[in-house]
């Protein structure tokens, strides 16, 4: 085991090179630079500010003086944020974007599980058309939509909870993001499991365990979950990915300074470093995730062995 997280972990240093080397040619062929105002700057001053940020050597040069501030850990200095290094400004909002992406994670897990089983359990029945019509309505409804509405809902019409802001991290001013980041994970790992699950309890080894009398709540939750869980399990790679870089729609209807707004923010303003930070921390934790999920298959599914 230890053996094939080794070389997947080598394996993946080929990968991030090929994404920093795309990214940072991609970034600078577009059109306009980082010092392009509406207003332009004096020659003198461009001239001075590529000199500062080494804009002013070849395209080459940039790119391998990049590299080498890459493998010192330095991510370079934000063009647009110029009192902040993008590691500062990953340091101040990954944390934030980290707890709503695993409280969103671990909530759309349990609830989304559980109604997928529900379903499954009641398939072609009441339950199962009205789990799977909600599915596909939060699957289908967008976070911008969602997000006023419930804002809407809880805390102008009820006043329970905060309408935005991140209040030093209190649950309350919480509860509403991670709500509106869930709910679509919800609706999609319902339907996962779902499926799933009525292929599993149609396989042979759940009909041998019912035949040996085994009582129903083993036979589900722990011979047809083990196997309906694999697909879910594919599916958390990129979502988790997603979901803990941040979501730059909810945390901007609720005012939340995690790192999601970082990659528009850099892209409109050609910050070149802090679109290639946020290029290699999301690159990295979905590198990190897959990793995760194979070393789970091996643990849901004992056919599968990593020797």
């Amino acid at each position: 085991m230890l053996s094939y997280v080794a070389r997947r972990f080598f394996g993946a240093v080929p990968t991030l090179f090929i994404i920093v080397t795309v990214a940072f040619f991609l970034i600078r062929v577009a059109p306009g630079g980082p010092f392009d105002l509406e207003r332009p700057l004096e020659a003198k001053v461009m001239e001075n500010l590529n000199r500062i940020y080494q804009l002013d050597k070849p395209l080459w040069h940039q790119y391998l003086l990049y590299l080498e501030s890459l493998l010192r850990g330095d991510l370079g200095p934000s063009f647009y944020f110029r009192d902040f290094s993008v590691s500062e400004l990953f340091a101040r909002g990954l944390p934030i974007s980290i707890q709503l992406g695993c409280a969103a994670l671990l909530l759309a897990l349990l609830v989304g599980g559980l109604l997928g089983v529900i379903a499954a359990l009641r398939q072609n029945r009441g339950t199962d058309v009205a789990v799977m019509a909600t599915a596909t309505f939060g699957i289908t409804v967008p976070n911008f939509v969602v997000a006023p509405l419930l804002t809407l809902l809880f805390a102008i019409w009820l006043g329970w909870l905060p309408a935005g802001g991140w209040g030093d991290g209190a649950l309350a001013n919480k509860i509403l993001p991670i709500l509106t980041l869930a709910l679509p994970q919800i609706a999609i790992i319902a339907r996962l499991t779902r499926g799933s699950m009525i292929e599993m309890l149609r396989a042979n080894h759940i009909r041998t365990a019912r035949a040996n009398g085994l009582p129903g709540y083993v036979v589900v939750g722990v011979h047809a979950l083990r196997g309906a869980l694999l697909p879910v399990v594919s599916y958390l790679g990129p979502a988790a990915a997603a979901l803990l870089t941040g979501s730059v729609v909810i945390e901007t209807i609720f005012g939340i300074p995690g790192v999601g707004r970082y990659f528009v923010q850099g892209a409109l303003n050609r910050d070149y470093t802090l679109v290639m930070g946020t290029v290699i921390m999301i690159a990295l934790f979905i590198i990190v995730f897959n990793l995760i999920v194979d070393l789970l298959y091996a643990v849901l599914d004992p056919r599968v062995r990593y020797d």
